[in-house]
């Protein structure tokens, strides 16, 4: 296959997943969908973050970001606490209630995608796993190491 062709088809391919999000995204909680799921994943990953570098992480701009905090805090999954360095700015820590509703999106996740690839074997799960690892490391610091 000539080298553009091959590149072609695989950003064709790539921008498939929108609908393998979207399948994702339709087993979310109705009270925590994608901008909260991506706060609360972001933030466990991160540690306590402030709000601009989250917004940053998240590649988005800061009253999006907003938003999905402001979401978040009132659910309970995420407290804001103020900044020892900088008393304007907060921190944004996941609660316990955070950590719990992170386990129910981990589970519904998984549990979709035990559904949907269950024809899969093991073997294919783990290599597209390990293959769509080595696509995001190949585009490097893009989105400051998302999740």
């Amino acid at each position: 296959m000539e080298t553009l062709n091959r590149y072609e088809e695989l950003a064709r391919a790539v921008s498939a997943i929108g609908a393998v999000k979207r399948g994702v995204a339709r087993v979310l909680p109705a009270h925590c969908q994608g901008g909260a799921a991506a706060v609360l994943a972001l933030v466990k990953h991160h540690g306590d973050i402030r709000m601009s570098r989250l917004a940053e992480v998240m590649a988005v701009d800061m009253s999006v970001c907003s938003r999905h905090v402001a979401h978040t805090v009132e659910h309970g999954w995420i407290e804001r606490l103020p900044d020892p360095d900088d008393k304007r700015s907060r921190i944004l820590r996941l609660t316990p209630e955070g950590h719990a509703m992170l386990g129910e999106l981990d589970r519904r996740v998984a549990d979709a995608f035990a559904r949907h690839l269950a024809e899969w074997s093991d073997d294919d799960v783990v290599l597209l796993t390990t293959m769509l690892a080595r696509l995001r490391d190949s585009f490097g610091d893009c989105r400051a190491n998302q999740v």
